[in-house]
């Protein structure tokens, strides 16, 4: 056993196991890594799946997945993988190893004990808007008519986030093609208008965007004197994806991932990328393997967020929400109100700027994804109004 964990191994049906005692925060918990096999390499797909699994455990005990680390035991050495966390991993157990067609997957338990240090609003979700997808190289997906890649990837991003099943929510919002290249620019010269409306249509919090930088393929791998073998191809994937707050319209977290994969189809052949025959193949995985990883790794980056929303209606002492059950609101939730502004520096760059206000609000009626709040002791709001800011700012109801 020890052996094998010294050796580094990687994804979580994050479950809590075992009962903890009320004098101490360890708590075990049991998670499922996968990884792809690729060209053989068995040693590097243990890692990954290793890798997956202490990531989601992590993730899901409250964990931030963002600096370097060195793990106990040396399980993990150095630069394997990145972790900030408010626990320390004090058990790695081997359940289970296996692997079934291409995949890899190991099952560990770990006992994690929490530090009194955690982010209360990690117990709130957040809603974010996936949008979809840009395809910036129109022409690299001529091979296999793959022209529907953009919704494709945006719509498997959407179901990662929803396995993952921690407090950021995604809400699908990639139905409309949108222009997104000017969002990755280090000006970004953008409309904070479309954020709103993204936003305001979607009822999200915070909204995903993303960028198809590479589809291209190079020379075939099998010979040309082999006319017996199906023709295969190397398959380049690179995805960059930007978060942005929906409220202050603020960029909170920038990623990209890349892959290579074979694309075992013929040169001509018409893929349908909505189907089972394009992500079962070695270039359709490699990119859902991905998206698994980026899914934890935006789920990491939301933990600390704020649950944040805004004035939909204000009639007499009763404010309307636009949050509800559904973001983990309760009755008697208190929440701050703040103004949205804008300051512009020197150079005349425009920059967000959130005016925070005395003002408190308690939630009296509550629905899935609205409320209804008054002030505290029924004390005047002075100057609030539609489309101010709300945050939560207590958990003792």
């Amino acid at each position: 056993m020890k052996s094998f964990l010294s050796s580094v191994f990687v994804g979580l049906s994050a479950t809590a196991l075992l009962t903890f005692s009320p004098f101490t925060k360890a708590q075990w918990y049991e998670s499922t890594g996968h990884a792809l096999v690729q060209n053989g390499d068995m040693s590097a797909a243990k890692s990954a799946a290793i890798k997956d699994a202490i990531t989601q455990a992590l993730v899901f005990s409250g964990a931030r997945v963002s600096s370097v680390q060195t793990l106990v035991d040396g399980v993990l050495m150095q630069d394997q993988l990145k972790i900030s966390s408010h626990g320390e991993i004090q058990k790695i157990e081997l359940i289970s190893e296996n692997k079934y067609d291409d995949k890899f997957a190991i099952t560990l338990r770990l006992d994690i004990f929490a530090q009194t240090e955690q982010c209360p609003q990690n117990s709130f979700n957040k809603f974010l808007a996936v949008t979809q997808s840009q395809l910036n190289h129109r022409e690299q997906a001529k091979m296999g008519q793959i022209f529907d890649i953009d919704k494709a990837v945006s719509k498997n991003i959407f179901s990662a986030l929803q396995k993952s099943k921690m407090s950021a929510i995604p809400v699908a919002y990639y139905k409309n093609a949108i222009k997104v290249d000017k969002y990755f620019t280090q000006q970004h010269d953008y409309s904070t208008a479309q954020l709103e409306e993204i936003a305001t249509r979607s009822n999200a919090q915070y909204v995903l965007l993303s960028q198809i930088t590479n589809l291209s393929t190079s020379n075939k791998l099998n010979s040309e004197y082999a006319f017996w073998q199906d023709e295969s191809y190397q398959r380049s994937y690179q995805i960059e994806l930007t978060l942005f707050d929906g409220t202050t319209y603020e960029q909170l977290w920038q990623n990209s991932y890349q892959s290579q994969a074979i694309w075992p189809f013929e040169k001509t052949a018409i893929i349908d990328v909505n189907s089972d025959r394009f992500w079962q193949s070695p270039f359709g995985q490699s990119i859902s393997e991905i998206n698994h990883s980026l899914s934890y790794d935006i789920q990491a980056a939301m933990a600390c967020l704020p649950t944040q929303g805004k004035i939909m209606h204000i009639e007499n002492s009763k404010i309307v929400l636009n949050l509800g059950k559904a973001h983990g609101l309760q009755k008697g939730q208190l929440l701050s109100i703040a103004h949205h502004n804008y300051l512009t520096d020197a150079a005349g760059n425009v920059m967000p700027h959130k005016v925070t206000t005395l003002n408190t609000i308690r939630v009296e009626q509550l629905y899935q994804q609205t409320a209804v709040a008054v002030s505290i002791d029924d004390k005047p709001l002075p100057g609030v109004q539609i489309n101010d800011v709300v945050e939560i700012i207590s958990q003792d109801l």
